[in-house]
C-alpha cells in the first residue's frame, strides 16, 4: 500500500503523499480539517483512481501510466524561447481533450533541470485537437525533466514525466546545501520542521520582507502557496497545494510523508504585490523508509 492509500491514517486534511498532491495552509493540527479536503479525495475517488493506488512507483518517474502517455512534440535549443508543444494520449491512442480543473488549471507543467538547479511552473494552452503549447526557455544546455500533472475526466490524478535534452556543453552543478532559509527578490522564507520517512512530518514555511512578516499574501492558483518537491537522484515528484485558509501569511503549514531517506528539493511559489516568486530549499529526510522503485539520492 503506497502513501496515497495510507493518507487517511496519518492526516485527515492537509496532507502530502508520494503519488499525489498535498495541502499547504494555515497552521493546524493533522486532524483539524475535514477528510474531503484531502487532495486526492482518497475515500471518494473514482474507480480509476483507486486502481492507481496499487502502483507503488512515485509519480513523475514514468512517461506512461494507466494507458496515458506524455508525448513531447518540440525540441528546444539553449537560450532560445520556444513554443513547446506536447500531447497527452489516452488508452485509445488519441490526444486527451477533456480534463478536470484542479487548482484553477486543467494541467500543470513543471520543468526542472536534472541537477535541480532550475525550476519553472508553467500553464500551457490547449488547442481544439488536444495538443498543448507553452512558451518555454531553457537557458543552458543539459538534461531537463518535464512533468505534466493532470486528471482526465473520468480518471484519477496522474503525473507523467519525460526528459528534455538540450544540446551543448553541459556542466552539472552540485545539489545546493541543506538550508533552513531562502531569499528571493528581497523576501526571506524560513522552513521549520523535518522530513521523516514513513510518517507525516509537519513543515511550516514563513514569509517575511525587510524583517517583517508578510500577512497579505495574494492567492495563486486559488491558494496562498504552491509547493513542488522532488527527490534528488531520480526526481520522484510530489505536488503540493494549500487547503483553503483565511490567513494570508506569514505561515504556510503542511504535512509531508516521504518514502525514503535522502535529499529533497522544495520549490515554493507564492504571490505578493502582484508577482509570483519561487523560494527553493534542499531538505534532508533522515532514516530509512519503505523500499521504493528507483530510490536514490545525494548525500553530503
Amino acid at each position: 500500500m503506497n502513501a496515497t492509500a495510507k493518507l487517511g491514517a496519518y492526516v485527515l486534511g492537509l496532507a502530502v503523499v508520494f503519488g499525489g498532491a498535498l495541502g499547504v495552509g494555515q497552521v493546524i493540527g493533522p486532524t483539524a480539517a475535514p477528510a474531503q479536503q484531502v487532495e486526492d479525495h482518497a475515500a471518494m475517488a473514482p474507480q480509476g483512481e483507486h486502481e492507481q493506488t496499487k502502483n507503488d512507483t512515485p509519480r513523475g518517474l514514468q512517461v506512461s501510466e494507466n494507458g496515458y502517455t506524455l508525448n513531447p512534440l518540440t525540441t528546444v535549443k539553449a537560450g532560445v524561447p520556444t513554443d513547446f508543444r506536447f500531447t497527452v494520449t489516452g488508452p485509445d491512442g488519441r490526444p486527451v481533450t477533456d480534463y478536470q480543473v484542479q487548482h484553477d488549471k486543467k494541467l500543470h507543467f513543471i520543468v526542472v533541470s536534472r541537477d535541480l538547479g532550475s525550476f519553472q511552473h508553467l500553464h500551457p494552452v490547449q488547442d481544439g485537437d488536444g495538443a498543448w503549447s507553452v512558451r518555454l526557455t531553457l537557458a543552458d544546455p543539459g538534461a531537463y525533466r518535464a512533468f505534466a500533472d493532470f486528471a482526465p475526466v473520468g480518471g484519477g490524478n496522474l503525473t507523467l514525466g519525460t526528459d528534455l535534452l538540450v544540446a551543448g556543453d553541459y556542466a552539472p552543478q552540485p545539489l545546493p546545501q541543506v538550508a533552513r532559509t531562502a531569499t528571493v527578490d528581497g523576501y526571506t522564507v524560513s522552513l521549520a520542521g523535518d522530513l521523516v520517512p514513513g510518517q507525516a512530518s509537519k513543515l511550516t514555511l514563513s514569509v517575511s520582507k525587510d524583517g517583517r512578516p508578510v500577512t497579505d499574501l495574494q492567492p495563486y492558483l486559488g491558494a496562498y502557496g504552491h509547493l513542488v518537491a522532488l527527490r534528488a537522484g531520480d526526481l520522484a515528484y510530489l505536488h503540493v497545494h494549500p487547503e483553503e485558509s483565511v490567513k494570508a501569511g506569514p505561515e504556510i503549514t503542511f504535512y509531508a510523508e516521504v518514502p525514503s531517506g535522502g535529499d529533497y528539493r522544495l520549490f515554493l511559489d507564492f504571490q505578493h504585490d502582484g508577482k509570483v516568486r519561487t523560494a527553493d530549499f534542499t531538505a534532508r529526510a533522515s532514516g530509512v523508509g519503505p523500499a521504493q522503485p528507483g530510490t536514490s539520492g545525494h548525500g553530503h
